[in-house]
């Protein structure tokens, strides 16, 4: 059994629209969610134009990370989970 004060990691892919590039999104992560997130990559789109993705490794307790993962979701925001995607 894991404790909930456990530490674990989740790998993410996140799409993030050009509408939120002024929006902190992966700030809100680290601030009102606790997470600890490394962006192990990122693709933007030249001159603010187009979407950005983002691959985050996140790190937290369950809980943490599950209250993060809903935020995105509230966000309605595409994401893709490790176990999803294969090797990236």
């Amino acid at each position: 059994m894991v404790s909930q004060n456990t530490l674990t990691n989740k790998r993410i892919r996140v799409r993030i629209p050009k509408d939120y590039r002024q929006e902190p999104v992966i700030s809100r992560l680290v601030s009102d969610y606790g997470l600890t997130v490394n962006i192990s990559a990122a693709i933007l789109g030249a001159n603010a134009i187009g979407d950005g993705w983002f691959d985050l490794d996140l790190q937290g307790t369950p809980e943490q990370i599950d209250s993060g993962l809903n935020y995105l979701k509230e966000l309605e925001l595409e994401i893709w989970e490790d176990n999803n995607i294969g090797n990236w």
